[in-house]
């Protein structure tokens, strides 16, 4: 499947405790309530949403994105309260190669309960079966523990650091990287 196929119309993910799905306006406050903790995103590249007109606009990106059938994350939903608690994505999807880098965030009442574990190891699943990948690559800063620890329950291998590989947030970081190939995540699961 291409990219028009599959983010033409995101299709409907489901585990045992989450809803992957397209994020909607709706979503607003509940991304607000995450993207608004320093802790959160103190990991991640983008910068913490100090006011609800950051993540409306936020979410129009993403919108716009879902109407232009192009790459665009999945809103978690927690079944058990109907909130959506996080975005799971491909951070970039390269069809000519078959490799994919995964990518992630969840609210931080959530951490701690294999939440984003099941998100991201759903996603794979989806990913080997419908996307036609070989690779799924992922990384993290080096000090974020909490992701690594995720990455190496869903199969990934560690395979290096790259040390000040990027600049985020002003200061140049360590990250670690992983991956999973198809016949590593088939002999797995």
């Amino acid at each position: 499947m291409g990219v028009e196929e599959i983010y033409g119309d995101l299709p409907v993910l489901e585990t045992e405790r989450l809803i992957l799905r397209k994020i909607t306006m709706d979503d607003a406050e509940d991304m607000f309530l995450y993207a608004s903790d320093d802790e959160v995103s103190r990991f991640v590249p983008w910068e913490t949403h100090r006011t609800i007109e950051n993540t409306l606009g936020y979410i129009s990106f993403v919108v716009e994105r879902y109407e232009n059938k192009t790459i665009a994350p999945w809103g978690i939903e927690y079944k058990e309260n109907g909130r959506m608690i996080g975005t799971v994505d491909f951070v970039f999807w390269k069809p000519e190669h078959q490799v994919a880098e995964l990518g992630y965030v969840l609210g931080k009442d959530y951490w701690g309960k294999g939440i984003i574990t099941e998100a991201a190891a759903e996603l794979l699943r989806f990913a080997f079966t419908k996307m036609d990948l070989v690779r799924i690559q992922a990384r993290c800063i080096a000090d974020n523990t909490g992701s690594s620890r995720v990455m190496e329950k869903i199969g990934m291998t560690y395979e290096g650091t790259q040390r000040k590989a990027e600049k985020v947030k002003g200061t140049h970081r360590d990250f670690k990287w992983y991956a999973i190939l198809k016949e590593d995540y088939e002999q797995r699961f």
